[in-house]
């Protein structure tokens, strides 16, 4: 009996794995996670562990790691890819010219110390600054400090490799650096620029170039005169009560405060402005009457003695003749002798 159940036991076991291999249904700890927007379903179940155990190994510092394969789900970047660095201006002059850079070694041999030494930098080899004694040159002024000459000179080479290192940027971000004096490095510089590069130079001074001394015949600089001062925003409040107190005192005042001598010189010129327009307009009407004579013989303008109407004088009104008659004539004499009714 024990033997048959032993066996039953095993066939059952053996029927109920063949029945779980055709199962289509996979039990997981953890659900799927579904986004059904993008169609996509996430696993989060760690990998099964015959499949690690399967990957080829190696030990690391005393540790057995396994060697990943490559990945075949391309998975999107975070930021975009880094954009390459622009090159400098000796870059892009040594690209030009097919110049190659050459790489020196860090390390050269100090003979003075008789050992290697870095090429630049702290402890570097041929280091001039840490001479005792320094040779004055034959044109030089001996009483010239060549100690302190040489530390301008170092600091001055430190500005001038700042100085391209921000020209570098600047170039890089498409920017241009604005001159201190406002002067080109090409030296062909016009008056403007040379006048102002001059007034930034003497106003550059503590004093703001109030005690800077001026050529004899030298004008006033523009923006040089006083400046406006605005009082404090906090501090003086009696003062600033008082200045409210009068700005309120003026505006509710019934007279308002009027300047007579320049209401009186507005209201002269608009009088002499419009006596102007009457003249500029009584000229223009006579130039429109006067003009060519019509097939009647009258003509309007002019001169009385040339037929046409005339207001005052002695003979009143007239058309025509001499203006010393006091009837009134119609028409005038023509060349043939004939007058006309």
């Amino acid at each position: 009996m024990e033997g048959q159940s032993v066996e039953e036991l095993l066939a059952k076991a053996e029927q109920d794995e063949a029945e779980k291999l055709q199962r289509i249904t996979v039990h997981k700890e953890l659900e799927l996670e579904f986004d059904l927007g993008n169609l996509l379903a996430s696993d989060r179940n760690p990998p099964t562990r015959t499949a690690l155990w399967q990957l080829p190994t190696e030990r690391v510092e005393e540790t057995v790691v396994a060697r990943l394969p490559e990945p075949t789900t391309r998975l999107p970047r975070e930021k975009p890819l880094p954009r390459p660095r622009p090159l400098t201006r000796w870059q892009q002059f040594a690209r030009l010219k097919g110049i190659r850079p050459k790489k020196k070694t860090n390390l050269v041999w100090d003979e003075v110390s008789s050992q290697w030494r870095r090429r630049w930098g702290y402890q570097r080899a041929r280091d001039d600054t840490k001479e005792w004694l320094i040779e004055v040159p034959g044109n030089a002024d001996p009483l010239e400090d060549q100690f302190a000459k040489r530390i301008q000179a170092k600091k001055e080479r430190v500005a001038k490799n700042e100085l391209n290192r921000l020209r570098n940027l600047a170039r890089a971000h498409k920017m241009q650096l604005p001159s201190a004096a406002g002067l080109h490095p090409t030296g062909h510089q016009s008056k403007e620029e040379l006048g102002r590069a001059m007034q930034v130079a003497k106003v550059s001074t503590a004093s703001v170039g109030r005690f800077q001394e001026r050529l004899p015949k030298e004008k006033a600089p523009r923006g040089s005169g006083r400046k406006r001062k605005f009082q404090p925003l906090f501090g003086d409040f009696a003062a600033e009560k008082k200045n409210q107190l009068e700005l309120l005192r003026v505006m509710n005042s019934k007279k308002p405060q009027l300047d007579v001598t320049r209401a009186t010189n507005k209201q002269m010129r608009e009088e002499d402005q419009e006596e102007a327009a009457k003249r500029r307009k009584m000229s223009q009407k006579g130039k429109r009457k006067g003009g060519r004579q019509g097939p009647g013989g009258k003509r309007k303008g002019g001169p009385p003695s040339q037929g046409g109407k005339r207001r005052g004088g002695l003979g009143g009104k007239m058309n025509s003749g001499p203006p010393g008659l006091g009837n009134k004539r119609k028409g005038g004499q023509r060349p043939g002798g004939k007058r006309r009714k």
